[in-house]
């Protein structure tokens, strides 16, 4: 792909589309996180909701991360539009959005691209409309305003591309210089959709429970008994096997919350969760 700028696809409707009212909201959600900092986080996960709904729990992700001078955010999410094999990986170019565009480390890129060739793929249509990945572009570029991106857009969720695509970023990320500097990996995804909220914080807890316990292996055996856990299970074992080779020991799940605490309708439901892994 030659150098290109992904334009904004929900800006103006999920989150302001202006830099200063934009950083207001992320701001005052990540002022009212009640989290502390952990030590070195080697991964997050967040939601991807319209910012109104999922902001308050992805702020809780963010704010435990935002102490680490990152060099790259790698942002793995899921497809919610558009079907395939593989994974869609965004090369080169820079990302838009409302405080200007965030730039694609094309040599980390390049270096999962190469760590598997046969599972990634330009599909640049499946990251047209997708939501994902830009939700969380307001808290990376307000956080970290000269770290770069990574993005990649999972297709069909299946047991092989997450852990190829995990055992890829472990890699790729294992073999990058020290100069090159920190990275932090992102999964993307909502829990349950449009259960009652005391249905879906029980198939929630079930999620929950695997990422606490750091077990990829365990969350992709139960997203295959019942993928509508998340939208997002796979690119979320995909970063749980990543932080695992990369070293890390703990998870931490921070905070859980549905889109009923939002609208007030607790009939059907999103569940968000916010987790930490170190």
């Amino acid at each position: 792909m030659t150098e290109s700028v992904r334009r904004a696809a929900v800006a103006g409707s999920w989150y302001p589309s202006q830099a200063a009212p934009l950083a207001a909201d992320v701001e005052r959600y990540l002022v009212a996180a009640n989290i502390d900092a952990v030590p070195s986080p080697l991964a997050v996960v967040a939601p991807h909701a319209g910012l109104m709904y999922s902001g308050a729990v992805a702020a809780c992700s963010y704010k435990a991360a935002a102490a680490i001078r990152y060099a790259t955010i790698v942002l793995v999410g899921p497809s919610h539009f558009v079907p395939f094999r593989g994974v869609s990986l965004w090369p080169d170019g820079a990302w838009q959005t409302p405080f200007g565009a965030v730039a694609v480390d094309e040599s980390l890129a390049g270096s999962i691209a190469s760590a598997a060739p046969s599972l990634v793929v330009e599909r640049p249509d499946a990251h047209g409309r997708e939501h994902s990945l830009e939700l969380q572009l307001p808290f990376v570029a307000h956080i970290w305003p000269a770290a770069m991106i990574v993005p990649l857009v999972m297709g069909q969720q299946t047991r092989e591309t997450a852990m190829t695509l995990g055992n890829a970023l472990a890699a790729a990320i294992a073999a990058r210089p020290p100069a090159a500097g920190a990275v932090l990996l992102v999964a993307s995804s909502d829990l349950s959709h449009y259960e009652d909220a005391a249905t879906a914080a029980s198939m929630d807890a079930v999620v929950m429970r695997y990422v606490q316990a750091l077990d990829p292996d365990g969350l992709m055996t139960s997203l295959e008994q019942e993928p509508r856990h998340a939208c997002g299970g796979g690119p979320m074992v995909s970063v749980l096997q990543a932080a695992r080779q990369l070293g890390a020991a703990h998870a931490q799940v921070l905070h859980y919350a549905d889109s009923g605490d939002v609208s007030g309708d607790k009939s059907a439901v999103v569940g968000y969760m916010a987790a930490v892994v170190w």
